[in-house]
């Protein structure tokens, strides 16, 4: 055998993340509608001096800003993707700013926090009526960006012939125009009872039960990308499946296994596989469905020796 001639051994670890994802597009038109209506929005709550408006507008602000993220992590990952540096390619940065959107979102609730207790103990006059009418144009605004966001179709891999999952980035950037969508139906509920029925106290409240929802969006989201940046094992019905597909129908046994994401919806292996009768690391790999979506995998493989 040649051994000099090494690279026929090699491969390459790109994974498809070179190319356009499906939210990528639609992200960055939903950054520019949210970054005038928070322009709107924020100067519309200081002149009319509603705090529900206010906290809408500066909601959006910070969304603005996770959403710019959102499609800078797309673009980065995308041109790093055949980057050498990057041992398994540049799909965690997907995780990546899903996480640093999740943490924007919490001191956008700090913030709303903040502001609601201020407005209950020095309560301002409102200008109901302007300020409804912004509040209702926010939430088309809101509405019409979750749609598109929610309509994106998922990124689907003609040579594995499967979908993909999980993608952080796009959940992160759907969960901030929803964020801002609630938030705005909570300032035309606290306008309109305030204006008909002098519950002046429910504007400020609103922002505090607008940044309990937040709150709660923001964990979940931190959990689930974490969870990959921190390359936690697959769960166990994953792995399961790759332990059964190598030890069906034959004395093979899996010793031990390690999974984890290495991206949107794609999976590293590390798999040890003791046999009686021992074939080649790429029989083994042959052996995964591609279904699971392993794109990587190493196989380490023993002779049993009590065999």
């Amino acid at each position: 055998m040649h051994t000099r001639d090494s690279t026929r051994w090699q491969h390459e670890h790109v994974f498809a993340q070179d190319q356009v994802r499906a939210g990528e597009k639609r992200t960055l038109l939903v950054v520019m509608i949210t970054a005038i209506m928070m322009v709107i929005e924020i100067a519309a709550g200081i002149a009319y001096g509603s705090m529900a408006l206010l906290a809408d507008g500066l909601h959006m602000a910070s969304h603005a800003a996770a959403l710019g993220i959102t499609f800078l992590a797309y673009v980065v990952a995308r041109r790093l993707a055949a980057d050498t540096r990057f041992s398994f390619g540049t799909g965690k940065l997907n995780s990546l700013a899903g996480f640093a959107s999740a943490v924007l979102l919490l001191g956008f609730a700090l913030i709303m926090v903040t502001e609601s207790t201020s407005r209950f103990i020095n309560p301002v006059s409102i200008s109901y009526n302007q300020a409804l009418i912004v509040a209702v144009v926010g939430l088309v605004v809101n509405g019409l960006s979750a749609w598109i966001l929610a309509t994106t179709p998922h990124h689907h891999d003609s040579h594995h012939n499967r979908t993909h999952h999980h993608d952080h980035n796009l959940r992160a950037a759907y969960l901030h125009v929803l964020a801002d969508a609630l938030t705005s139906i909570l300032a035309i509920v606290a306008l309109l009872a305030a204006k008909y029925y002098g519950v002046n106290w429910l504007d400020p409240f609103m922002g505090l039960v607008g940044a309990t929802l937040v709150t709660r969006w923001s964990y979940g989201l931190i959990r689930d990308s974490a969870r990959v940046l921190l390359d936690r094992q697959a769960n166990s019905t994953m792995l399961a499946a790759i332990k059964d597909s190598i030890e069906r129908d034959s004395a093979d046994r899996v010793t031990d296994l390690h999974c984890w994401s290495i991206g949107h919806g794609i999976y590293a292996a590390d798999v040890t596989v003791v046999s009686d009768s021992p074939k080649s690391p790429d029989d083994y790999k042959s052996l995964i469905s591609p279904e699971l979506g392993v794109v990587h995998a190493t196989i380490e493989v023993h002779r049993c020796p009590d065999h």
